[in-house]
C-alpha cells in the first residue's frame, strides 16, 4: 500500500511534458475565457485543477481506470494544446484499441510493466514492452493499446496529449455498440451474424472513470 501511495504521489507531482505534437489552433489571447465568465473575476483558481487529489492515498483500482484533465474537466486548458491523463491498470487489464483523433499521446510508465502498440496507415503494427521509467509515443489519430500483462501486479502511467480536446474513439465500442447493422459487420469480418451477436454480447465495458 505504501508503495502504491508513493507511486501515485510521484505521478501527480510531475509537471506536464513539453509536448510538441499540438493539435489545437493558435489562440489570439493569453488564455481562453469561458462564455458568460467575466475576465475580471478570474484568479488563480481558474488555472488550478484539483480533480486528482482523491487519488492520493487511494487503494489500487480493481478495473482499468482513466482520470483525465482535459478542457472538459479543466477549462483553463482550452486553446493550450495539452491535456493530461492518469492511467491505472490492475493486474492483467487492458486499455482496448482506440484512437485520439486530435492529438498525439506521450505515455510515461511510472510503475509496473506494459505491452503497448499502435498500427500505422499501412497496417503495420509497432509494439514494445515498457518498464518503469520508459516513454512511448502514440502518433496522432492512430489505433493503439496498452496491456498490463503482469497477472499479479498493477501498473501506473501518465499521458500527455497534444490537444486540450484530443478526443477518444474506442474501436470495440465504435464497431459493435453504434448500431451498425449486424449483416454489414458479418460481411466486413467475413463471418456470420451469430458470431457478431456473440461478440457484442461479450464486449467488455469501457474504461471506468472515478
Amino acid at each position: 500500500m505504501a508503495k502504491y501511495k508513493l507511486v501515485v504521489a510521484l505521478v501527480l507531482s510531475l509537471s506536464l511534458f513539453g509536448f510538441t505534437s499540438a493539435g489545437d489552433p493558435d489562440i489570439l489571447t493569453d488564455f481562453v475565457v469561458p462564455l458568460n465568465v467575466n475576465i475580471s473575476n478570474i484568479d488563480g483558481n481558474f488555472f488550478t485543477f484539483t480533480g486528482m487529489r482523491s487519488i492520493l492515498g487511494s487503494d489500487p483500482t480493481t478495473a482499468f481506470t482513466v482520470t483525465k484533465a482535459s478542457a472538459m474537466e479543466f477549462p483553463a486548458l482550452e486553446g493550450q494544446s495539452v491535456s493530461f491523463a492518469l492511467l491505472q491498470f490492475p493486474a492483467g487489464s487492458v486499455n482496448p484499441p482506440h484512437t485520439h483523433p486530435r492529438g498525439s499521446e506521450l505515455l510515461f510508465l511510472i510503475y509496473g510493466s506494459l505491452q503497448v502498440g499502435f498500427v500505422d496507415t499501412t497496417n503495420k503494427l509497432f509494439t514494445q514492452t515498457l518498464q518503469a521509467g520508459d516513454m512511448f509515443i502514440f502518433p496522432k489519430g492512430l489505433v493503439h493499446f496498452q496491456y498490463n500483462f503482469n497477472q499479479t501486479d498493477f501498473a501506473v502511467a501518465v499521458s500527455a496529449l497534444g490537444s486540450a480536446r484530443a478526443g477518444l474513439v474506442s474501436v470495440p465500442v465504435a464497431v459493435f455498440e453504434t448500431n451498425i447493422d449486424d449483416g454489414i459487420l458479418a460481411k466486413s469480418f467475413n463471418t456470420n451474424v451469430t458470431t457478431i451477436q456473440a461478440l457484442k454480447a461479450g464486449l467488455a465495458p469501457p474504461p471506468t472513470k472515478p
